[in-house]
């Protein structure tokens, strides 16, 4: 990342397109996300990235997983594509510092490359992740079916389902690299009718033109992981953020990748929750791409404090 790429990244977004609720969209909002994805390298296995100017109070988990896993992958040859990868959400991170990325090389096998990244602020571990790398190679295909949804063009857009609702609604007054149409009733809509069925259904997409980079598609797609993932814990309990007492954090994410894909074209999230105890929520997901193929896995759990 060069001094004028770092500048782009963080930024304030002036002189783009808005929204329908006047929240900054589209291909430049989209472009800030791939410059903070671009980190730069201090040292051999050394990296660093920024935050944007505009962000929540702690760094948004998606971004320190895609960030680092920029990292591991900028370690591993090429013609070995990421297929899982299992992170920590240590402490909160600082948005308004640079945060240090720091890969260490397990191992460099035949087919598979092992990485571990650790990432740092103020000399303390915030993040950490381990993936896995490998060849292409054939084998058994199978899958199970896509859910039978509409069509993404037919849903409303993120700033039309979030009308009435957005000085409530966590992170809906940021900038959208994202592009979100939900499927089923948005949960800041489904808590008025109390506890409901735990899932989560939403189309997403990159909103706009993404480089041919296969890295960089799943690491927009890590990044897009961690944005509504645990609502289909909320949901089913007829509360949600900003709406409710609701204090909460991402503890833990895994995620599989199974086939190729583009993060820029249109993706279907199914997530359910298949428990909640103890003040943590566990939440499954899969991404489908348009044409039917499941393409990741997703496995969070979050801590869930409801104080009301």
């Amino acid at each position: 990342m060069t001094e004028a790429a770092r500048a782009a990244a963080t930024a304030p977004l002036q002189d783009v397109p808005l929204d329908s609720d006047g929240v900054p969209h589209g291909q430049p909002v989209l472009d800030r996300l791939v410059a903070l994805l671009d980190l730069e390298r201090i040292e051999e296995n050394i990296f660093r990235g920024v935050s944007p100017a505009e962000s929540p109070v702690r760094v948004f988990g998606g971004q320190v997983a895609g960030q680092a896993l920029v990292a591991a992958g900028r370690t591993v040859p090429p013609e070995r594509r990421v297929h899982s990868l299992h992170s920590y959400f240590i402490r909160g991170g600082d948005p308004t510092i640079p945060i240090v990325y720091e890969v260490d090389r397990i191992r460099d096998g035949r087919s598979f490359t092992t990485r571990r990244v650790v990432a740092v602020q103020r000399g303390k571990a915030i993040f950490s992740l381990s993936a896995s790398f490998q060849l292409d190679e054939p084998g058994l295909d199978h899958q199970e079916p896509m859910p039978a949804v509409p069509e993404p063009e037919s849903l409303p857009t993120y700033a039309q389902a979030a009308a009435g609702y957005l000085d409530k609604v966590g992170m809906a007054r940021l900038p959208r690299p994202i592009d979100v149409r939900y499927v089923t009733e948005p949960p800041w809509r489904a808590r008025e009718g109390g506890p409901a069925e735990a899932r989560s259904q939403v189309w997403m997409r990159a909103d706009g033109k993404l480089p041919d980079d296969d890295l960089l598609h799943v690491c927009v797609l890590a990044y897009a992981s961690d944005m509504t993932l645990l609502d289909s814990v909320l949901v089913r309990h007829g509360v949600y953020w900003g709406t409710d007492k609701v204090l909460g954090a991402s503890l833990d994410h895994a995620m599989w990748f199974h086939r190729r894909f583009r993060a820029d074209e249109w993706f279907l999230y199914d997530c359910a929750s298949p428990s909640a105890s103890g003040a943590r929520g566990l939440a499954t997901g899969r991404f489908f791409s348009a044409d039917g193929q499941l393409v990741a896995t997703v496995v969070q759990e979050g801590l869930l404090r409801v104080l009301d």
